[in-house]
């Protein structure tokens, strides 16, 4: 067990709508086995309860079940800083709160819209960079349940090689626990395309080696804090999805590896294939902005010929076909496209 207090992290948490989702996985993070953390959810402006039933959580009035854990209610009720994100801009935490256990204590910022994920998480970012005392920052969604021992495999694969400093755990389906949805992400720039390696793959230790990657899912992305410093926050202007990668590839330009850790586990609800017509929207748009923004001219030609020529077709029967989106979906399909080349 690591008890170094020099290795404080912050972990972000972005809800939305989805309290249910939220206290499972807080209650997972709460029973990790690693010394020394802070949590902060970041609420964005939900139109449901969200905050009541958070707040209900934390003073042990939800004793909620999961297959992956068994309710733990020594730990209620918890402190709760609560500020809007107005007032995160000023308001600094007291000695009283931050000597409380880590699993004793939540900071939650309540935004005034929804601020989408990329910026929802930069007021979480800011926040935690401004006030608290960590090492590392770990943005992890929502819709998660985490392993026991999940932090420290990151921080241990982190602290053993100052050249990385991006880490990202093995990403497994909630529904099938052996089954991983992401071992790390490769993306193919002349294409402007990802390949979430090991997807649907039952693991059978195919992956056991510490290994580069292009990037890692945002479901589950562990950040050194000089990281934040040197190549700044996510870029807001995608909204939702990309942003990540985004992230990722300035940061490898920027001389950091960006590593899949094996032995750290999660789980996650969300596909890695949504079919979501927003989920469609913004990932198409947001495609166009990456290559657009990263890629050489000369790999934006050919992911434009590519992408016309024939990955058009092939995703316009993959959405009426396979996925049963109707017109809707591709509706949003091509908004994206114009959307995306018009910026």
């Amino acid at each position: 067990m690591l008890d170094n207090k020099t290795l404080n992290i912050t972990i972000i948490i972005l809800n939305w709508n989805g309290w249910k989702d939220t206290v499972e996985c807080l209650e997972s993070l709460y029973q990790i086995d690693y010394p020394h953390y802070n949590v902060i959810i970041v609420d964005n402006n939900s139109s449901n309860d969200s905050i009541k039933q958070i707040k209900e959580y934390c003073e042990g009035k939800s004793k909620l079940k999961s297959d992956f854990f068994e309710y733990n209610p020594t730990n209620k009720p918890l402190h709760i800083l609560e500020i809007t994100k107005t007032k995160s801009e000023t308001v600094k935490i007291i000695d009283e709160f931050s000597n409380l256990p880590s699993n004793r204590k939540l900071i939650l910022i309540k935004n005034d819209k929804n601020y989408g994920f990329a910026e929802g998480n930069n007021i979480g970012i800011k926040y935690a960079l401004d006030n608290l005392n960590q090492r590392y920052i770990l943005l992890l969604n929502n819709d998660t349940v985490v392993d026991q021992y999940f932090l420290n495999e990151l921080i241990k694969a982190g602290d053993s090689c100052d050249n990385i400093g991006i880490l990202g755990p093995t990403v497994y389906c909630y529904n099938d626990k052996t089954k991983i949805q992401s071992a790390g992400v490769k993306l193919y720039p002349k294409l402007g395309y990802q390949k979430f390696l090991g997807l649907n793959e039952i693991d059978n230790g195919q992956f056991k080696e510490i290994t580069s990657v292009d990037y890692v899912q945002g479901c589950a992305l562990l950040a050194k804090c000089e990281i934040f410093n040197e190549i700044g926050l996510l870029d807001t202007d995608y909204f939702l999805y990309w942003e990540e990668t985004d992230w990722c590839f300035r940061a490898k330009n920027a001389g950091y590896h960006v590593v899949h850790v094996p032995n750290a586990k999660i789980w996650h609800k969300g596909s890695a294939s949504s079919t979501n017509n927003d989920i469609i929207y913004y990932g198409t748009r947001n495609m166009f902005w990456f290559m657009k923004k990263n890629a050489r001219k000369t790999h934006y030609i050919i992911f434009l010929v590519q992408f016309f020529s024939l990955r058009l077709w092939l995703q316009i029967g993959m959405y009426l076909i396979y996925y049963k989106t109707g017109l809707k979906g591709i509706y949003s399909f091509f908004n994206g496209i114009m959307n995306g080349l018009d910026t």
